[in-house]
């Protein structure tokens, strides 16, 4: 005996299990990003496994080969990040005087403006850094562990991707297994899709954020600004964080020309090369690299990374992208749930233009159509004759 839910049980059966999935990807979230994260990657480095592997290396020593690439130029980038940090430490000096000449202008204001004397501010501000300080040092050692917990989970990274890469046949077979019913050239399409769509996704990011590198470096060193080439990459690293990546990467470098120059009309330029790097960015540089592969529209593109940052906070951001554009693969492919494909992507222009002419063209004939009808059924009723149906089309 077959039983249909009713509209409202499903609907209650929806939602229900939405809560519990998202409630188990909260509580996962240490274990559950670096195995994202490790998938992801994966499938950037898989066609220099692949090809290593068709050059006449087994399978074992491609991967480990291109996990020790990899592992390399982790290495290397962090590196010379490490060294354009440790430089800032020559600045400290500096900061330390353009801080104390802006503490005591800061106090002269309040003092002119509110009648506060200075002891009465100092007093204030230890009373504050008291208060700070005691309940500071739960959030530090929370903070402490969390992020001990977090670094020993990112370790277990490249040992993730190493039997992705490896055990990549078997995954696939246990596709087929769990959708026996459906082709297996239907299935191979989807998972070549999906790698289709994060490998350009990738590799269309690491260009655009070469790119955006070099303008806001290029206007940085305009400017005169200190670690102009650290800065400018920094900025366009935190690409990988949609919309809002760019603007935060601005904040450091805005700072820093506040203390080291003696105008803050420098920070006002600085301001202003990264709004128009990001506009660039936004509207040229992503659109014209990147092209049509990711075809998620901006509405949910904000909502995802909105959703990705209440979930997984930093990490949701930056996953938040490529996970949308997975699910909007098996939406596609899935009939069901087309639907939903369609409003995750980018409208078709065109295609909205065609239908809309089309309608039009329909419409005055149906009109002219729907008028002669309603005049004849009038005729009939005042003249007491009944009007001859006509035969229906058939399309």
């Amino acid at each position: 005996m077959n039983y249909k839910l009713p509209f409202i049980g499903k609907l209650a059966f929806a939602l229900i299990s939405i809560t519990i999935f998202v409630y188990w990807l909260m509580v996962l979230q240490d274990i559950l990003v670096p195995i994202f994260i490790s998938v992801i990657l994966s499938m950037a480095i898989f066609p220099v496994a692949n090809w290593l592997e068709k050059k006449g290396l087994g399978r074992i020593l491609s991967v480990t080969f291109t996990m020790l690439l990899f592992t390399m130029i982790m290495i290397g980038v962090i590196w010379l990040a490490s060294i354009q940090i440790a430089d800032f430490g020559e600045m400290l000096p500096q900061l330390e005087k353009r801080f104390t000449l802006w503490f005591n202008q800061i106090q002269r204001w309040a003092e002119s403006i509110f009648h506060i004397g200075k002891k009465t501010q100092l007093a204030r501000l230890r009373q504050y850094g008291t208060g700070f300080l005691s309940t500071g040092g739960t959030i530090f050692t929370t903070a402490l562990s969390t992020t001990g917990s977090v670094l020993g989970n990112l370790s277990l990274i490249p040992i993730y991707m190493f039997f992705f890469l490896y055990y990549r046949d078997f995954f696939r077979m246990f596709f087929y297994k769990v959708f026996r019913n459906i082709n297996r050239k239907r299935i191979d399409a989807v998972l070549n899709k999906i790698y289709e769509v994060v490998h350009s996704y990738l590799t269309g990011l690491v260009t655009v954020t070469i790119i955006v590198g070099g303008l806001n470096t290029i206007g940085l060193l305009i400017l005169g600004i200190d670690y102009a080439v650290f800065f400018g990459f920094l900025a366009a690293a935190l690409l990988v964080i949609p919309f809002i990546g760019i603007l935060i990467g601005s904040i450091l470098p805005i700072i820093i020309a506040l203390i080291t120059k003696d105008s803050p009309m420098y920070a006002v330029g600085v301001a202003g090369v990264f709004i128009f790097v990001q506009f660039l960015e936004g509207n040229f540089i992503t659109p014209q690299v990147v092209g049509s592969k990711i075809s998620i529209n901006g509405l949910v593109a904000i909502i995802a990374l909105l959703l990705g940052s209440a979930l997984w906070g930093i990490a949701g951001m930056a996953l938040s992208l490529p996970t949308i554009a997975i699910l909007k693969v098996v939406f596609d492919a899935v009939p069901d749930l087309k639907p939903f494909g369609y409003i995750l992507g980018e409208p078709d222009h065109d295609r909205l233009r065609q239908d809309k002419k089309r309608d039009m063209q329909s419409f005055v004939p149906d009109l002219v159509e729907s008028i002669v009808e309603t005049t004849e059924d009038v005729k009939s009723l005042v003249s007491g004759k009944k009007r001859k149906s006509k035969p229906e089309k058939i399309d």
